[in-house]
């Protein structure tokens, strides 16, 4: 069995997002491998309890790195560059467990996991003769400035900004460029592809970095009544990126009173007085359903009851909401953008181009007509997400990474 040193930051197994993440790439690695995990200790009772119950639980061994509560407030604070001064100091620390790990343990290969984001590549580079696997890597890419049009001039300025870092960082970070003469490179999405194939001269692989769980696919739902609605589920927050305006505005221009726009997500009070008081303006408050803040599970089974899922996010990585509805056979309307576009357009549903605010408002509405007008298209859209979700899984990846890790060992790809 390979024997793989895994840095991730953040693990959780009962939380989602980035911990989720870290936590549900480490199981599908340990189903192949016996892994030794370096992470921060804000969700150490959780894993420990969780291993437990695995019935291959004795492939893991954790290393806990605790910060301090206000760096971890930091963390959940996204757009707080504070926290990466205190996680570089994390990922030094990171470098000296790892070290005293390899003098103790046969490590075969090492694996920089997460955070994703490429801005903070850690210290694991300094590592020798050990083969390296850096990814998913995300971070790259911008938000279309047609899509900025509602935003504040401080949320416009910040992405500006973070435009120009981005391209700076990903051009010549010196750390960045270590970590990326790493033996094998695992891009998020394809705008990480090709800023990092633009920089080192080797092919960078796509894996997006999050899964379905194909043991947990929902029920289909059980034949009653026919409904005489169309209904579009949205989930997300209720911030500026995720454009819950653009969703309201396109349920109102395609001017059919039998849609109903099911809403899960929040935001401060301010955010959720505006939305709802647009929906009025709009003259579509009836058709819309402000179901709040929705335990997981209960959005998935609300996927199920819906014909479509409407994301109007402009800056995500692959989201897991938009792999959860494909593995939820219900097809997704979204902008071809980020990591999720790509998906969406070859197999999850169907996509509209960035161009700008008001121009996608009449796009999005135009083919949720033709979603109403046209059944065959649902129906082929959920065909084509049964026959490739496979690929979107958590056990794709963890056989796919036991293949990498074992061509690098057999030196089918040079290690520098």
């Amino acid at each position: 069995m390979i024997n793989v040193l895994i840095n991730a930051y953040a693990v959780s197994p009962s939380w989602g997002s980035e911990p989720g993440m870290g936590w549900n790439w480490i199981l599908c690695i340990a189903k192949h491998c016996n892994v030794h995990v370096i992470t921060e200790g804000e969700w150490k009772e959780e894993i420990l309890n969780a291993i437990k119950t695995l019935p291959y639980k004795d492939n893991f061994h954790f290393y806990f790195n605790p910060v301090p509560d206000f760096v971890r407030s930091m963390c959940w604070n996204q757009g707080d560059w504070r926290f990466y001064k205190y996680y570089r100091t994390w990922q030094k620390g990171a470098l000296k467990i790892a070290r005293e790990i390899i003098a103790n343990n046969q490590i075969d290969v090492i694996h920089q996991l997460n955070m994703i984001g490429f801005r903070e590549p850690g210290y694991l580079w300094k590592i020798k003769d050990i083969p390296i696997v850096w990814g998913p890597i995300g971070g790259f890419g911008s938000i279309p400035s047609g899509l900025l049009s509602g935003a504040g001039i401080k949320f416009r300025t910040f992405c500006k900004l973070k435009n120009l870092i981005t391209d700076i960082q990903g051009r010549f970070g010196r750390r960045v460029g270590k970590m990326m003469d790493a033996s094998y490179l695992i891009a998020a999405t394809p705008d990480a592809k090709r800023s990092i194939e633009s920089r080192v001269n080797k092919t960078v692989e796509i894996l997006n970095e999050t899964g379905i769980d194909l043991s947990r696919i929902p029920d289909l739902v059980a034949n009653g009544p026919a409904r005489t609605t169309f209904d579009i589920i949205w989930v997300g927050k209720f911030d500026f990126r995720k454009r819950l305006d653009l969703a309201l505005k396109a349920v109102a221009c395609a001017g059919n009173k039998n849609i109903r726009l099911h809403i899960c997500g929040s935001g401060t009070s301010a955010q959720i007085s505006m939305y709802k008081a647009l929906s009025k303006e709009l003259n579509i408050d009836d058709q819309c359903v402000f179901h709040g803040v929705v335990p997981h599970e209960n959005i998935l089974q609300m996927m199920s009851n819906c014909d479509i899922m409407l994301f109007t996010s402009i800056s995500d990585a692959t989201s897991t909401v938009v792999v959860e509805a494909i593995n939820s056979t219900i097809p997704v309307l979204s902008f071809n953008l980020c990591g999720f576009g790509p998906i969406v357009k070859d197999f999850g549903g169907v996509t509209v181009e960035p161009t700008d605010s008001h121009e996608a408002v009449g796009q999005f509405a135009d083919k949720i007509k033709e979603f109403i007008s046209n059944p065959e298209l649902l129906q082929s859209i959920k065909e084509r997400q049964r026959e490739s979700r496979y690929y979107l899984s958590w056990d794709y990846k963890g056989k796919r990474m036991l293949e990498i890790y074992s061509q690098l060992l057999d030196n089918k790809i040079s290690t520098k």
